[in-house]
C-alpha cells in the first residue's frame, strides 16, 4: 500500500492493558498502528508483538499534553504513515487524594492528562478527517465520568470535562461523517494494578466480575465498524455483577 492508502488506528495512551489491547486489535484487520505512550521505550513489547503476529505498528513518543508535540504527531502520521482513519484518546490519570490533600499541582496535571490532552488529540484528528469526511473518534470515560466520589475532585472534574468534550465534538462534527463516541468503564480490569493492589476483586475475574481488556477493544472496533444510520455515541462497559 502507499501512504495514501493504508489506513492508521492511533492510540494514545497504549499502556499495558485496555491501550494494548485496542492497538493489537485494530492491528489485526489490517490496520497499522500508532501507539503513544510519553516514554517510547515502554512501548517496545507491544510493538513487537503486534508485528510477530503479522500487524503492523509504530510506538512513537509523545507527551499528548504538549500542543507543539501533538500537532507534529499528527502531521508525521499523515506525511510518513497512511490516513488517519481511528484515534482513540485512552490516557487514564486515576488518583485518589482527600481534597484537603490535593494540591494544585496534582489537580492541575490530572486535568491535563485526561482532559486538556483529549482536547488535543480530538481538535487535530478533526482536523485530518474533517477533509475526508470520515473517522471514527473514541474518548475512555470511566465511573468517574458520571459521578464523582470522596477523594475523587480532580479525577472527576478531568473526566466530567473529557465527556463534554466528547459530546460538543460529536453534536459539531457527526453531522460531517465523523463518528465520536465516549465508553465509560464502569469496573476493574483485568491488570498487573488491580492484580497487586485489589486481590479481593481480582479474585472475581473466574467469575467474569471485572473487564477483560481483549473484550473492551473487540466493543472499540464494533464502534469504529458502525454504519452511520446507527452510530453508538456512549456505550456503558460492566461486569455483569457490577453496581451502579
Amino acid at each position: 500500500m502507499t501512504n495514501n492508502e493504508q489506513q492508521v488506528a492511533v492510540v494514545i495512551g497504549a499502556g499495558d492493558a485496555t491501550g494494548g489491547a485496542i492497538a493489537q486489535r485494530f492491528a489485526r484487520e489490517g490496520y497499522a498502528v500508532v501507539a503513544t505512550r510519553r516514554h517510547q521505550d515502554a512501548l517496545a513489547p507491544l510493538v513487537k508483538e503486534i508485528e510477530e503476529n503479522g500487524g503492523q505498528a509504530i510506538g512513537l513518543g509523545c507527551d499528548a499534553r504538549d500542543e507543539e508535540a501533538m500537532c507534529g504527531l499528527f502531521s508525521k502520521i499523515e506525511s510518513e504513515i497512511g490516513e488517519v482513519g481511528v484515534v482513540v484518546f485512552n490516557i487514564g490519570a486515576n488518583v485518589q487524594f482527600p481534597i484537603t490533600e490535593t494540591t494544585g499541582r496534582v489537580y492541575r496535571k490530572v486535568w491535563e492528562m485526561a482532559a486538556f490532552a483529549g482536547f488535543l488529540a480530538g481538535r487535530e484528528a478533526a482536523k485530518v478527517m474533517l477533509p475526508r469526511g470520515r473517522g471514527t473518534i473514541i474518548f475512555t470515560g470511566a465511573t468517574a465520568s458520571m459521578r464523582g466520589g470522596p477523594g475523587f475532585a480532580a479525577f472527576a472534574s478531568a473526566k466530567f470535562a473529557l465527556r463534554a468534550l466528547a459530546q460538543s465534538m460529536a453534536r459539531e462534527l457527526g453531522p460531517k461523517g465523523i463518528h465520536v463516541a465516549h465508553s465509560i468503564i464502569d469496573g476493574a480490569i483485568d491488570t498487573a494494578f488491580i492484580r497487586e493492589n485489589f486481590p479481593d476483586r481480582y479474585a472475581l475475574k473466574a467469575q467474569g466480575g471485572i473487564l477483560d481488556p481483549d473484550h473492551i477493544a473487540e466493543q472499540y472496533w464494533q464502534l469504529h465498524k458502525q454504519p452511520r444510520d446507527c452510530w453508538t455515541h456512549e456505550l456503558d462497559l460492566r461486569p455483569w455483577m457490577e453496581t451502579f
